[in-house]
């Protein structure tokens, strides 16, 4: 009982300066949790996105549930009426932080970063959706404070448990087509630049739009940006280069073993200050790959020339690879070594990745006390950062990338969206 009380004051004390000023220098205080030992969990952001989330995890405690939005939420309320409900994880954390192992986000982009600090403060694991963290500034605190304090860690990628991105990550590995120094990655679609809201709606009763802007810039509630919209507005989302780089890009960073790139340059229609936009190009330069090569990785939220120029799809494919042996067209769920008649009595090699026990399971067997998960934060952080930094050179222009000391060298003008400003009364006090 003495500890959990003493628990429960530090867990005021963090709080006791207003929002975003806590800190402390205590250790891990989530407590040991034994493999066959159920988990208890809090679920911040239930609806959309979240509610999968919650099913992922729901073979454990569900301590607690938060939510701005109870229209968004009800379907987790309605399927788990026992578990208690919160609109503030703050209020959350006081009331049952100290019953908790970790914790499940799936808030928007500019939502992460701020309970997920929290958390990892109090010494809990977490399971944080992607991009990781609405800025590079963000990502690489939380990516330093999970190692810091040996924390289980996931980054939503899901698509990483896929059978079929094994084998590719096996072929590259494998030397299928030899040394690897270019990768065309890539999303369609035109979903972007949404119009501007012309009227001023009311705040739905079942939101709280307050909170649901938390730390950000604040504007008028609208429909274009809350619920969904969000995405594609700079200030809470990062277009549907956050949306889907993480998940893309996750496999030529995993096949290659890449980490940080050393130059940024980015392409595309004038960039707008509030919207994201409808397509753009990102060429990274990477100083080298497991391959001991260096490695030029392109992004494009369209359709690259390439494809065209080679006679290939796109459907069903995200990712050419480009070997000095051949090249490997790939998708989430399929792939072809090309020339295909180069290939035809080619022998993969023997399977060599182990099969994921399930995304969300990763997670639950890590925070036990077993192997890491396959996205934790030492790996999903670069790549997240190698992500974000995209958007950085659309929106400002193209730099040289000084990871070690987070600077956009050669360009000072986009060094403001590394980290950007909170909102009165939501500021980080210094670690």
């Amino acid at each position: 009982m003495s500890h959990i009380l003493n628990r429960r004051n530090t867990i005021k004390s963090l709080f006791v300066a207003g929002v975003g000023g806590y800190h402390t220098s205590r250790a891990s205080l989530a407590r040991a949790a034994t493999p066959n030992e159920k988990l208890n969990l809090a679920c911040i952001g239930v609806g959309g996105r979240g509610s999968a989330n919650v099913g992922g995890v729901s073979s454990e405690n569900l301590i607690a549930f938060v939510d701005v939005d109870d229209s968004r939420a009800s379907g987790s309320y309605k399927k788990h009426p026992n578990t208690a409900r919160f609109k503030d994880y703050r209020k959350m954390f006081d009331e049952v932080g100290s019953k908790l192992d970790g914790v499940v986000i799936s808030t928007p982009d500019h939502a992460h970063f701020h309970p997920a600090h929290a958390a990892m403060q109090l010494g809990l694991h977490v399971y944080l959706e992607k991009p990781l963290a609405h800025n590079v500034w963000e990502t690489r605190t939380l990516t330093n404070l999970a190692r810091e304090k040996k924390l289980a860690t996931q980054l939503g990628a899901q698509r990483h448990a896929m059978e079929n991105m094994h084998r590719v990550v096996e072929l590259i590995q494998s030397d299928a087509i030899g040394k690897v120094k270019e990768v065309h990655c890539w999303v369609g679609g035109s979903r972007g630049m949404p119009a501007m809201p012309t009227d001023r709606p009311s705040i739905p009763d079942h939101l709280d739009y307050d909170l649901w802007v938390g730390p950000a810039k604040y504007r008028p509630y609208h429909p274009t940006h809350c619920p969904y919209g969000w995405r594609f507005w700079w200030d809470y989302g990062t277009g549907e280069t956050g949306n889907w780089g993480c998940h893309i890009l996750d496999i030529p960073f995993w096949a290659l073993g890449l980490k940080y790139p050393t130059h940024v340059q980015a392409s595309g229609p004038e960039a707008d200050a509030d919207r994201t936009p409808k397509s753009m190009k990102v060429t990274y330069q990477f100083a080298k790959s497991n391959q001991g090569e260096p490695v030029v990785l392109h992004w494009e939220h369209g359709t690259p020339a390439i494809l065209e120029q080679m006679g290939l799809s796109s459907k069903g494919n995200n990712t050419l690879f480009v070997g000095d042996k051949g090249n490997l067209l790939c998708g989430f769920g399929q792939r072809v070594l090309l020339p295909e008649a180069q290939f035809a009595n080619f022998e993969a090699p023997d399977p060599f990745i182990e099969d994921s026990p399930g995304f969300h399971r990763e997670w639950i067997e890590a925070c036990k006390g077993g192997a890491p998960a396959t996205c934790n934060f030492d790996y999903s952080g670069p790549l997240a950062e190698t992500v974000l930094l995209g958007n950085v050179a659309f929106r400002e222009g193209n730099f040289k990338w000084d990871a070690d000391h987070l600077r956009t060298t050669g360009n000072e003008d986009a060094q403001h969206l590394i980290r950007e400003p909170y909102r009165k009364g939501w500021e980080i006090a210094p670690a």
